[in-house]
């Protein structure tokens, strides 16, 4: 019995391990992909069980060709604050005069390590930089990335890059919000609205003029980014043949294609709407119509009210008729400002009646309205096919006069410049480490050198699992009853199958039998002779019993009526004692020693 509970207590442990696997494998096939890290990236990890963290920093050099970076560790050189102001906007806020600082993190701090951080609230930014060098699109895919932290969350505001176009006459003093530009890319949060944004300005080749195409949205909830106050990466890649990728953290949150999963798309439809087409008088597109045979019930009345009132309702005990709900504050008192010439007569405002809160209602009771059960409303013929219906009308198609194709967008207008030019009601966004290049093996090497030590530093100085749970459930109060849950039941599934029962008295008195001895044919022979006269004794016995039995019959039956119970129960009494004493004189239980008695079936050869 107890093996039985030993092997379902393991069963239960192994169905609970079987289930945390599943778990596991659900969670890293998620929809979100995650892109292998360079080998170089995976030997910065370490161990985070440590008790303390030892980081030596060293600012990242960039290892292949690259066209820019930024660790602002340095001098800050190159960048300029734009002199412009913004156009369409107030005078009072068009001027681009927000604040940066070149400081470390407030949390999670690398020493030695700083990036730029945007200072002002309400109010506009802009600054700039020349690239290195020139990136042309052509034959090599373009991958932009760097690092942001909103330090203080964020409430409205935008941490998003520019890459501005190549022209002859570009000027960083002058770089603002109608900055021609080939890229946008970062995240942008205003309210409720989380995005990330990917827009290129495409050229028309008919006409010459740029128009936007914007990434379809991520499917991934970007919220947490927004709010964990942690340093998180940003990467865009733009490949040749056409296709794009967007990693948070290194991890795929959106890719696609730029000939498909733009908006509006880059190549517009081959036909458009005729304008000049318009829609026939008699066109009929009603697919149901009010039948004309029908009639409106005789008993049908549409002057009944919607609500009556109810003529059963009694009004409340206590019901205070003659006290107004709403009194004069009588601790209001009148400004000292207060000018009766201008401002009128001062009265005081009004509060609702103490006396109304312990009363079921003051002021004149009204009764209440029900549903009136005889309202039909205004009748309605019921509708039914409509004969005539030819369907919803829609222009011809014609060749769209402004059609193009343009089969490889990938080639976009050469970038020469790195600009932010923001809004936002909150400070303190951190930017950090950025880079442009071509090549894959470069970008990894480089988050790993920045980005990946502040992710060590920032797992090392998390709070425990317990912390962390119990954060979670202030926030969230019904998970405290998901924890009781989920503490309580292996506790008492533990209990129930896994508790030792208490033995019984049966388990105690339970002994094994004896094992029997081999027995000689001599004794096998005395056996059967005694087994022989057992049976004839057994015999006599029970034909001494039936004669016994026959007697006491005769007996009851020339008895007299009046023979009493008593008498009868005496010699039910001693009949019974005689069988039982036979009994265990047969069976060897009386004074003398025990004896058992074994019934073999013997051979008589």
């Amino acid at each position: 019995m107890y093996l039985q509970w030993d092997w379902l207590c393991l069963g239960v442990l192994i169905i609970s391990s079987v289930t945390a696997e599943i778990e596991n494998k659900g969670t890293l096939d998620s929809s979100v992909e995650v892109e292998d890290f360079d080998k170089q990236s995976q030997e910065a990890d370490v161990d985070r069980d440590k008790s303390s963290l030892e980081v030596v920093y060293q600012t990242p050099q960039p290892t292949g060709e690259v066209y820019f970076t930024e660790t602002f560790d340095g001098v800050l050189a190159g960048w300029v604050l734009s002199k412009t102001k913004k156009e369409d906007t107030d005078e009072n806020i068009s001027k681009y005069d927000g604040k940066w600082e070149v400081e470390e993190l407030k949390e999670n701090t690398v020493p030695g390590d700083r990036g730029l951080v945007l200072k002002s609230v309400a109010k506009h930014h802009a600054i700039s930089a020349m690239l290195t060098k020139e990136f042309i699109f052509d034959d090599k895919p373009l991958i932009v990335q760097y690092e942001v932290n909103f330090q203080d969350g964020i409430d409205c505001g935008g941490a998003y890059i520019k890459l501005l176009s190549s022209s002859n006459g570009l000027n960083l003093e002058y770089f603002f919000d109608k900055t021609p530009y080939t890229i946008m890319f970062g995240p942008d949060k205003c309210g409720e609205d989380y995005k990330l944004h990917f827009i290129f300005r495409h050229k028309n080749p008919k006409t010459g003029e740029y128009d936007e195409k914007h990434a379809k949205r991520p499917d991934v909830d970007l919220k947490k980014f927004y709010l964990d106050k942690k340093t998180h990466l940003y990467s865009l890649v733009l490949k040749p043949d056409d296709t794009f990728e967007i990693l948070i953290d290194q991890l795929v949150v959106s890719k696609g294609s730029l000939l498909e999963d733009m908006v509006p798309p880059v190549n517009p439809h081959k036909e458009i709407d005729d304008p000049t087409d318009k829609k026939p008088d008699g066109w009929d597109e009603r697919a149901k119509i009010p039948d004309p045979n029908a009639v409106k019930p005789d008993d049908w009345d549409e002057d009944e009210p919607s609500k009556i009132e109810d003529h059963d309702a009694v009004k409340p005990e206590g019901w205070l008729d003659d006290e107004p709900q709403y009194v004069p504050d009588p601790n209001a008192k009148k400004p000292k400002d207060w000018d009766e010439e201008m401002d009128g007569e001062w009265e005081a405002p009004q509060i609702p009646n103490p006396k109304c809160e312990a009363a079921p209602g003051c002021g004149p009771w009204v009764r209440p309205m029900k549903n009136n059960p005889n309202y039909k409303g205004k009748w309605k013929a019921p509708l039914i096919d409509n004969p005539n219906y030819q369907g919803i009308w829609s222009p011809r198609k014609i060749p769209n006069p402004d059609y193009f194709e343009d089969s490889h967008p990938f080639k976009m207008t050469a970038v020469s410049a790195i600009g932010l030019e923001l809004w936002s009601m909150t400070s303190d966004i951190y930017f950090d480490n950025f880079i442009i290049c071509s090549e894959k093996e470069v970008a990894d090497r480089w988050a790993a050198d920045g980005w990946g030590l502040k992710k060590l530093v920032a797992g090392a100085n998390e709070p425990g699992m317990f912390t962390q749970l119990v954060t979670a459930a202030e926030d969230h109060p019904w998970l405290w009853v998901l924890y009781i849950l989920t503490l309580a039941l292996p506790v008492g599934l533990g209990v129930l199958f896994c508790w030792p029962a208490k033995k019984t008295d049966e388990d105690i008195d339970f002994k094994k039998p004896d094992i029997s001895k081999p027995i000689t044919k001599g004794e096998l022979d005395q056996e059967g002779e005694e087994l022989d006269d057992d049976e004839i004794e057994l015999e006599e016995e029970k034909e001494n019993e039936d004669t016994a039995e026959d007697d006491e019959v005769e007996e009851e039956e020339n008895d007299i009526v009046g023979t009493s119970q008593e008498e009868g129960d005496k010699s039910n009494k001693s009949s019974s004692e005689d069988e039982v004493k036979e009994a265990n004189e047969d069976t060897g239980y009386g004074d003398g020693p025990l004896k058992s008695v074994r019934k073999r079936r013997v051979r008589k050869d």
